[in-house]
């Protein structure tokens, strides 16, 4: 498939007739008078003094010349194929607590053996990550403060990787739930696909954010950010250990998202599996095609024609004196 990238280029080609009627250049030239100066002009085919006959070829590859010059600056095109791929029309972020409440071994496997609480969330995340690909996804960490551990990206093996790395207390003993969710919805702003989701998954109460939850999921819903809230936890603990099962809820419905509760490792998986039943991931199509300029292919066989030109030009007319008939003034065109 061809096209043209300038095709207003072609309104140049009158350019050259106009040309024709610009009047010449003047100048006073030295000139020797003769008598017999229309006899002289026609043995060296000159209509006028100094300016020599084109013949009908030579005409021919002027034309030619100019329009395979203005076919050069429309810039044709080669277009390729369609090349279509297609990417994830959805961020998401996990927000993970690493407060010290997640070193409790009270989350059981499948074989009914007794885990720690982060080590069983990471299992369930790294299954989870292995089938987001061509989605972007970051990892957020909170404790006492949040951190983010990984930015948005496709990069998922760097992802999981920072995601082993991560320890219990690594950022503070307390849980700061509503600092995490500031920190992802800042996340988000550079984000311009129509589906964002944040997966928070926490263990206790709010104890010390500098902005309070509630407030947090108000601007999330704001900005079309849907959450999902995860509680491991015994909603009948005391102190920091206690999960907020009240305000988790809370946040879900504000943000039109939704909310589970994992008191085991498989129930964890299951929530995580159900996430895409709840916000299916939605698609985008992007197609390209590569451009191939063939510019120089007119310029080409301009430049050789030109050359064809001036070599039938000078066969065709070798140098003569320039003479004027005894009655003309001393003037003379220079072009």
């Amino acid at each position: 498939m061809m096209e043209l990238a300038n095709p207003w280029a072609f309104a140049l080609l009158p350019l050259l007739w106009l040309v024709r009627w610009l009047p010449a250049y003047r100048r006073p030239l030295a000139a020797l008078r003769l008598p017999f100066f229309d006899q002289l002009v026609e043995a060296a085919g000159s209509t006028k003094a100094g300016e020599q006959r084109r013949s009908p070829l030579s005409r021919l590859l002027q034309l030619t010349i100019w329009v395979l010059i203005v076919v050069a600056l429309a810039r044709p095109e080669k277009l390729s194929e369609p090349i279509v791929w297609q990417s994830a029309a959805r961020d998401l972020i996990l927000a993970v607590d690493i407060s010290g409440s997640m070193d409790e071994r009270d989350l059981v496997d499948s074989e009914d053996q007794p885990r720690q609480r982060l080590a069983a969330v990471k299992d369930v995340i790294r299954d989870f990550v292995a089938d987001r690909e061509g989605e972007r996804l970051a990892l957020i960490v909170f404790g006492t403060r949040a951190y983010v551990q990984a930015p948005l990206t496709e990069d998922l093996d760097t992802l999981t990787a920072l995601l082993d790395q991560t320890e219990v207390g690594m950022a503070g003993p307390h849980t700061a739930l509503g600092d995490a969710m500031g920190l992802a919805i800042r996340q988000f702003e550079a984000s311009e696909v129509e589906q964002r989701l944040l997966v928070l998954l926490s263990d206790g109460a709010d104890t010390g954010s500098r902005m309070s939850p509630i407030n947090a999921a108000n601007i999330a819903a704001q900005r079309d950010v849907r959450v999902v809230t995860i509680a491991i936890g015994d909603p009948d603990g005391s102190g920091e250990n206690r999960v907020d099962t009240d305000t988790l809820k809370a946040i879900a419905d504000t943000t039109d998202g939704a909310f589970f509760t994992a008191a085991d490792q498989q129930a964890l998986a299951e929530v995580y599996q159900r996430i895409d039943e709840l916000a299916p991931r939605k698609v985008a199509t992007h197609s390209y095609r590569e451009h191939r300029s063939l510019s120089h292919w007119p310029l080409a066989l301009a430049g050789l024609l030109a050359l064809l030109m001036l070599t039938l030009d000078r066969r065709s007319h070798p140098p003569a004196t320039t003479a004027q008939p005894a009655s003309a003034r001393p003037e003379e065109d220079a072009a």
